[in-house]
């Protein structure tokens, strides 16, 4: 069961470009009963230490994953968040709101560029260009009510 549900998050997770752990950390938490430790999650997935903390710094960072509330545990324990607003929210937050605020430097570094390509193909670079900020602004005009409608 545990592996399936790895396997499945593993895929979901390098299909938007995360590495295999975030996908196998995530899915273990998802399926397991129980809140584990980050021992328990190395343990279980073969991986390193340094690999699951990383993977539980990120994955607490979008919100899919929350310390337990647990007060009789020494050491912290970790369960995913299986609510899709939540988890959708967060990762538009983390991976999405970041790119698109450094996608405007980039585009003003493109359209400064496009200006001295060769004449014969710079309409075609410029027009691509402007493309390129159209779907930008776009972009950026939807994210934030997209965020407010899927955290209410």
């Amino acid at each position: 069961m545990d592996v399936e549900a790895v396997e499945l998050f593993v895929g979901l997770a390098q299909v938007v470009g995360l590495p295999k752990s975030i996908g196998q950390i995530y899915g273990l938490l998802y399926i397991s009963a129980f809140p584990l430790s980050l021992d328990e999650i190395t343990r279980r997935l073969d991986i390193s230490k340094g690999s699951a903390s990383q993977g539980l710094k990120f994955l607490r960072s979008t919100g899919a994953v929350r310390l337990a509330e647990e007060n009789a545990s020494r050491c912290d324990r970790y369960q995913a968040e299986t609510g899709l607003r939540t988890l959708a929210t967060g990762f538009l937050k983390e991976q999405i709101e970041p790119h698109l605020s450094s996608g405007s430097d980039r585009l003003a570094r493109l359209k400064r560029l496009a200006a001295s390509v060769p004449a014969a193909q710079r309409e075609h670079v410029t027009q691509r260009v402007k493309q390129l900020e159209s779907w930008h602004d776009r972009a950026a005009s939807v994210l934030p009510l997209l965020i407010r409608f899927l955290g209410k």
